[in-house]
């Protein structure tokens, strides 16, 4: 395919060696699609799971119009967009949530897998129930990520799933006909007094990791002030709901840039009652917030990047935090004890003291500098 793959670029994502805007999936998706894109009508052509825009617009270069796109990441929706400025492709696409009309009507679905079973599920479902009857969904990833129940998964959903060759350890998995679809809907679970939901790929799904535990455990009785409390990087919203049943009157804002962990934080707070006190956003970072504007901070900060495991994450969510704490505001963190990130927040935010710290995780309290 003549399309410059290599010019794409991750930005506003961390950026380094081995952190790449495509890779040989996506790839061996648009070399498989290629016939069944070339008599696609103007927007019948969907994209779910386009890391940084590779498969969009490669697409879109090829003369598809009027795609529709969802990923689940934000940041993976601002690299698109600054990519298809770049590429002279804006207005080619356009940014959908995950619901019934990213995908109703469509006839051709390209699609990045999962690496979670659940998501995999979600996804299959929503098309099978809204896509049209003739939809053929083109879905591909990095062999080592792939497993046979993925085949499984798909199986459920559609009457027939074809294997295609592999090619530079990538794979793709050709679906049609789809008889049985549905409206996702959160994975539910009770877990130390608290309803945890879940959409599909949300980390820890519905229960409670063990650094939120830790993190949980440790949180302070009393917290000054009567601003918001705030879940950073929130995922499914437990730590949000937490800090609400037990400062029942404390505002809680939580914030996380994956649309799952959003959906399913909301359906947490709304599990526990807490919902009319709890604000969740879909955001990079804490950009929604004002300089200077936060007293209390919690933060489970994540070490993946995609498939990439990376310990560039956390760093820039401590320089954001630093930004939006006011002067002796508090962040409390958890992460993995061999990470050894207390240089980072010393320097970043400002003096740390440890509050736990095991085998496997640490909990710090860091305090805003003046």
């Amino acid at each position: 395919m003549d399309f410059p793959f290599e010019s794409l670029r991750r930005a506003p994502d961390i950026e380094g060696p081995g952190l790449d805007a495509h890779d040989a999936a996506d790839r061996l998706i648009l070399d498989e699609s290629a016939a069944a894109r070339a008599g696609v009508a103007d927007g019948g052509l969907v994209v779910i799971g386009d890391g940084y825009g590779a498969l969009t617009l490669a697409a879109a270069r090829d003369g598809a119009r009027s795609i529709r796109v969802h990923q689940d990441g934000l940041v993976g929706e601002q690299a698109l967009a600054r990519n298809a400025d770049a590429l002279d492709l804006s207005g080619t696409f356009t940014s959908h949530g995950f619901d019934a009309d990213l995908v109703r009507g469509a006839t051709v679905v390209l699609l990045r897998l999962p690496r979670a079973l659940d998501a995999l599920d979600d996804i299959a479902g929503l098309i099978a129930a809204y896509a049209s009857p003739d939809v053929v969904v083109h879905a591909g990833g990095r062999i080592k990520h792939m497993t046979v129940a993925m085949n499984d998964v798909l199986r459920r959903r559609f009457d027939r799933v074809d294997v295609t060759h592999a090619r530079q350890k990538s794979r793709v998995l050709v679906s049609r006909g789809p008889p049985d679809g549905a409206d996702p809907q959160p994975r539910r679970a009770e877990v130390d007094g608290i309803t945890v939901c879940a959409f599909g790929g949300t980390f820890a799904g519905a229960s409670i990791d063990l650094g939120t535990r830790m993190l949980l455990a440790r949180l302070p009785e009393s917290i000054p002030g009567d601003d918001a409390l705030i879940d950073f990087a929130c995922g499914t919203g437990v730590v949000a709901a937490a800090l609400a049943l037990r400062h029942p009157e404390r505002p809680v804002y939580g914030s996380d840039q994956s649309a799952a962990a959003v959906a399913s934080a909301r359906a947490t707070a709304a599990a526990n009652g807490v919902a009319d006190r709890v604000t969740i956003a879909r955001d990079d970072l804490l950009r929604s917030l004002p300089d200077g504007s936060a007293s209390f901070i919690a933060l489970n900060p994540p070490f993946h990047s995609g498939a990439a495991v990376t310990d560039a994450l956390a760093p820039r969510m401590f320089a954001d935090v630093a930004r939006a704490l006011r002067p002796g505001g508090e962040l409390w963190t958890v992460w993995n004890s061999p990470l050894q990130y207390r240089q980072s927040l010393e320097r970043l935010v400002g003096p740390t003291r440890q509050v736990a710290r095991d085998a496997k995780f640490t909990v710090t309290a860091s305090v805003r500098r003046g």
